[in-house]
């Protein structure tokens, strides 16, 4: 099977403009291709996921990565998908950003000398001259075919600012310019983003001519890959300091059953002959599949030994053996008690599993909270220091969040 039979296999791609080409470059290992990231976090979240394995899959197959960090674009917003526009940030928060992510993506894709780069497009965007660059770029664009674009169809009935419009040509520029100064031939993207990218390669063949060979590859990220960027309201980030790594094994181990199998294909770089077999699993065996998609992926982002704890801790607790001191834990002092006693309230808050006490408060009320096993009816209670020395109290937030709060030693 090639490389690009692979992708398709996995149900990774959604549509590409020139395909018997692509096939080509790509199972040849002639393709130097770009992703763009928008520095909008100071870490990548598991949204982002499907580009990194992708870029990690295309890397090993001897193609050229390039990383595009949309530091000038970030300063506009991008309408996709949205429904308001995205705040502002400064240049240094944007560097800043920027720097976390390379040092995420270094887990995936290996950078270096004729290997994979990633660049600024603050390093062009923000040079550019606006009536050079209106006379010369946006003289490319029909403003009928920008409204008919999907993207833009989804800001007009709220408002659709001037800033947000000039979005589409500024990333078709990333392209072109990449293509002429990083020999980059190829972008790949959400299927979401297809209009921006479909852009950048008509402008590329536009300004240079027809056989210029600049191609486009969407993948399906826009229903799947935008689904995994957030849980429960919040982000799951690749960040062990923002989502520690049996948080970010218990987000892949309760991913709903229609999903887990989609997730294995796409994301993990198990053989397609073991995802075959593990397609025809049913019932209580979707749980082993589960096991083995959070273990695959937090091995990818922490390595073995964290996801080796994450999976002993989480085993622990579902399946009544492993080390429950792998789970995550809150450790508490003296101040953190009035009394020597903590209202229940502000142990959810000071654990993290609440935002503030009316979540808490309302959490408890609705059934779903529990302290070693015993549910809690009084948003009132309280407890005690004794109560969380030694090993703590293991707090189950749902069904399927678990937190141990313990004195600290």
């Amino acid at each position: 099977m090639t490389l690009y039979e692979e992708l398709v296999a996995r149900g990774l791609i959604a549509q590409v403009t020139d395909e018997e080409e692509i096939k080509n470059m790509i199972n040849q290992g002639k393709a130097t291709f770009y992703i763009g990231f928008d520095p909008t976090a100071d870490s990548l979240h598991v949204g982002h996921f499907m580009a990194l394995t992708l870029m990690k899959r295309l890397q090993m197959a001897g193609n050229k990565p390039i990383a595009l960090i949309g530091g000038g674009t970030a300063m506009i917003g991008d309408p996709s998908g949205r429904t308001d526009m995205r705040s502002m940030m400064t240049r240094e928060t944007i560097e800043y950003n920027c720097a976390c992510f390379k040092k995420q993506m270094e887990r995936f894709i290996e950078f270096g000398e004729g290997k994979a780069q990633m660049v600024n497009n603050a390093d062009w965007l923000l040079e550019l001259n606006y009536v050079d660059f209106i006379r010369d770029i946006g003289s490319c664009f029909s403003v009928n075919n920008m409204l008919r674009a999907e993207c833009f169809k989804q800001r007009m009935e709220k408002g659709l600012s001037f800033l947000e419009f000039n979005y589409m040509p500024m990333q078709s520029y990333d392209f072109y310019h990449l293509f002429q100064h990083y020999g980059c031939n190829m972008q790949f993207g959400g299927n979401d983003q297809w209009s921006n990218m479909l852009g950048g390669t008509e402008l590329i063949r536009r300004k240079l001519g027809k056989d210029a060979h600049a191609m486009t590859i969407a993948l399906l990220t826009d229903s799947q890959g935008n689904k995994m960027g957030k849980t429960a309201g919040n982000a799951v980030w690749l960040d062990a300091n923002k989502t520690s790594p049996y948080d970010f094994y218990q987000y892949w181990r309760n991913v709903e059953d229609a999903d887990v199998m989609k997730c294995v294909r796409m994301l993990t770089f198990l053989p397609l002959e073991q995802i075959d077999e593990m397609d025809q699993w049913q019932g209580a065996r979707l749980n082993q599949a589960k096991e083995i998609l959070a273990y695959e992926l937090t091995k990818l982002v922490h390595g073995q030994e964290e996801a080796d704890k994450a999976q002993s801790a989480a085993r622990a607790l579902f399946a009544g053996g492993g080390d429950k001191s792998n789970m995550p834990t809150t450790q508490l002092c003296q101040d953190d008690f009035a009394d020597g006693q903590i209202g229940v309230l502000a142990l959810l808050v000071r654990c993290g599993l609440a935002a503030s006490n009316g979540e808490a408060r309302r959490l408890i009320q609705q059934g779903g909270v529990s302290i070693n096993d015993q549910k809690v009816t009084d948003p009132n209670a309280r407890l005690c220091c004794a109560d969380c020395g030694g090993e703590g109290v293991i707090i189950k937030k749902g069904k399927k969040v678990f937190h141990c709060a313990r004195m600290r030693e």
